[in-house]
């Protein structure tokens, strides 16, 4: 399947909205007039007429795009059962059969980005089964279909004109170009503004082919990675036991501490030692009954790459499992919520004013802070997890 996790990766976006012309942010409306003011903010970009006509021809509104913009069910998924439904033997297998296969690619980026080989693979994983399945949208039609949507078009509408960049290299074809619904394309799954900025050509073609080249996919996510603030040769997860007397309070990624203080109240790594010399973050995905990670700085980096707190935290540790790690203690965590119990939890929450981001019924890091804070002033193990003990008293 493409993209197991469809991305919301925004972190790109240096082409500064505010620098321009009002009409670039419209959206709406007439989708040919729509389709015609891109063309006009092309040529006021310096774009060749040429080059934005041939990108525009034919351009058409895609309803499968914003079909699966509306359904990210996925998400709600909690941590065991997402990560149990990406993570397989097969999977395991492949991703330690590619890491051999391209070791000469890991050994660069190892060299220039500090970036373990497991990072990558598991991204290369989950985004497109190792470059087998890329998505079958048409790059260009997302792109504007998104852009003329009126949910996110400060978002997408710069990745047009990217795009169109990446034609006048001969990089891009937009009648068949294909990728991801959101308008990602290639091995990794990447935007046109990212690989504009952070393309790397690995495989010394004179192009840079996410596509078809994975010497060009890895070397680019990695670059990628590495501008976004990865700190090299640094760990960015790894599983522990705590003690059943921890503050629970003192958890969660807005929490972090010196890893030597962490270690002064008990926390100890599952299959090795911490990393001293490190600040890092307890991270429990599904309260203190279930597993336990220790989240170092690096896995901040993570959620450039994706917004989505259950995917980040299963790609991580996917790397981890890459790595050579074992296979987490499931625990026995309490019963979550379901979908609709987590969407009045959200309301309730936000009523009594916090910030917990889209009232969407997917558990993400500010509904996770909000849920902390509330178990704590109700004397509730203060450990993010919701339950209906919590939701039975809001």
């Amino acid at each position: 399947m493409p993209s197991a996790a469809p991305r919301f990766r925004f972190a790109f976006l240096a082409l500064s909205l505010a620098a321009l012309p009002a009409p670039a942010r419209a959206c709406g409306g007439d989708f040919g007039a729509f389709v015609a003011g891109l063309s006009e903010e092309a040529r006021a970009r310096g774009i060749a007429d040429a080059v934005a006509q041939g990108f525009l021809a034919g351009a058409r509104q895609d309803g499968r795009v914003l079909k699966a913009d509306r359904a990210q069910g996925v998400f709600r998924k909690d941590f065991v059962e997402f990560s149990r439904s990406l993570i397989s033997a097969g999977r395991l297998g492949t991703g330690q059969a590619m890491a051999k296969k391209h070791a000469g690619v890991f050994q660069r980026i190892g060299r220039d980005y500090g970036i373990s080989p497991g990072v990558l693979l598991a991204f290369w994983a989950f985004e497109t089964d190792f470059g087998a399945v890329q998505g079958d949208f048409n790059t260009r039609d997302a792109l504007v279909t998104l852009a003329h949507d009126c949910r996110r078009p400060e978002l997408f509408r710069p990745q047009v004109f990217a795009a169109m960049e990446l034609l006048a290299r001969g990089d891009f074809d937009p009648a068949r170009t294909r990728g991801a619904w959101a308008g990602e394309i290639g091995q990794v799954q990447m935007l046109p503004a990212d690989i504009l900025r952070n393309g790397v050509d690995g495989d010394g073609d004179g192009h840079v082919r996410l596509k078809t080249s994975a010497a060009d996919a890895l070397m680019s996510a990695a670059r990628m990675l590495h501008g976004l603030g990865w700190r090299k040769g640094e760990p960015w997860l790894q599983e522990i036991t705590v003690p059943d007397g921890l503050d629970w309070s003192r958890t969660g990624l807005n929490h972090p501490r010196p890893v030597a203080e962490w270690e002064a109240v008990g926390v100890r790594g599952r299959a090795g030692p911490l990393a001293r010399g490190l600040s890092a973050a307890v991270l429990l995905p599904m309260g203190r009954k279930g597993p336990a990670f220790l989240a170092y700085p690096n896995f901040r980096v993570y959620f450039e790459w994706n917004k989505s707190f259950v995917y980040v935290t299963t790609a991580a540790y996917f790397a981890t499992r890459l790595e050579g790690a074992p296979v987490y203690d499931a625990g026995a965590p309490e019963p979550g919520l379901s979908a609709k119990e987590m969407t009045l939890l959200q309301k309730k929450l936000a009523a009594k004013g916090h910030d917990v981001g889209a009232i969407d019924g997917i558990l993400g890091e500010k509904t996770r802070e909000a849920v902390q804070r509330e178990q704590a002033r109700l004397g509730l193990p203060a450990d993010a997890w919701p339950t209906q003990a919590l939701l039975g008293r809001l």
